[in-house]
């Protein structure tokens, strides 16, 4: 009877461990860290494919929302907490590819993710001049300048087919990978006036917002059926780019980037593997990512 009493306790306390491990690991992964594996080789020379990076949580603060309902492809409303600080230019940031399904529309897919360094922040105006970036009123170098300067020198002809052409592809605006914008971004508060340009480089984002369709149609923009003449954003939005600009799908073809999609900043490398021969990278371990 001692030994069944003793071995019901062993499980007993087994189990009481293991629930307060997987409690800390979820806590963890909501609050504190994620790690996130790179596919691709849009983020060279900064990130290569095999990296495994992690995101610190805590410095713009974790986000909270409804897990299942995502899981479900529902759209949710997601909040966050107070971080350290705020997003800045040139952070390299994973977050939740806004057009999952259609390019036609912001959803969220929470197992859909993108790694890409911010380049424009919202209140920011953004050109691309001779495939640089430029942000008004800002003198930094923004992204990787070397890929910048390639795509500047490269004949439109020369390009891939579905490479030159990009946002919001129309053929009146008629911007590219070279020559690009000015392009407003917006932030929580901003009022734009709802003209036929306008209406073509904001219409997703509006539309998100209301959670309904935003229409053209006679010179007029209807929201809700009721015509509008301006529009008053109540998210802010971010620029984001790959580092190896000539193969990044990023915002020069999908647009800007709502921040509640935003998953956290990339901190470091803790691991990285050769994904051709399964080795280590070790000389890549724990390099902090700029």
């Amino acid at each position: 009877m001692k030994f069944i009493n003793r071995m019901l306790n062993k499980v007993v306390d087994l189990i009481l461990i293991s629930s307060i491990l997987i409690v800390l690991w979820f806590f963890c992964q909501i609050f504190l860290f994620s790690s996130f594996r790179i596919p691709s080789d849009s983020m060279e020379p900064e990130l290569i494919e095999g990296d495994a990076i992690l995101i610190w949580k805590p410095t713009l603060g974790a986000r909270l929302f409804n897990l299942n309902a995502t899981l479900r492809l529902e759209q949710v409303e997601i909040h966050r907490t107070p971080g350290f600080r705020k997003v800045k230019r040139n952070d390299v940031l994973v977050f939740n590819f806004p057009h999952p399904n259609n390019w036609d529309r912001i959803e969220m897919h929470i197992l859909k993710y993108y790694v890409k360094r911010c380049i424009g922040l919202p209140g920011d105006t953004l050109s691309i001049k001779t495939g640089r970036f430029r942000v008004e009123g800002i003198d930094e170098a923004l992204g990787n300048i070397k890929s910048q300067q390639k795509i500047g020198q490269t004949l439109p002809e020369e390009f891939p087919d579905g490479v030159y052409r990009c946002f919001p592809y129309d053929s009146i605006i008629g911007w590219n990978i070279q020559n690009f914008g000015p392009l407003y971004i917006p932030k929580t508060g901003d009022r734009l006036p709802m003209n036929p340009k306008n209406y073509q480089l904001y219409h997703k984002l509006i539309s998100w917002e209301q959670k309904t369709k935003l229409e053209y149609k006679d010179s007029t923009v209807f929201l809700n059926g009721k015509p509008i003449k301006d529009y008053c954003f109540q998210k802010n939005y971010y620029f984001m780019a790959g580092d190896k600009g000539e193969n990044s799908q990023d915002s020069r073809y999908w647009g800007v980037l709502p921040e509640e999609y935003i998953v956290g900043k990339a901190a470091f490398i803790w691991k990285s593997v050769d994904p051709y021969t399964g080795k280590f990278r070790w000389e890549r371990f724990f390099k902090t990512i700029h």
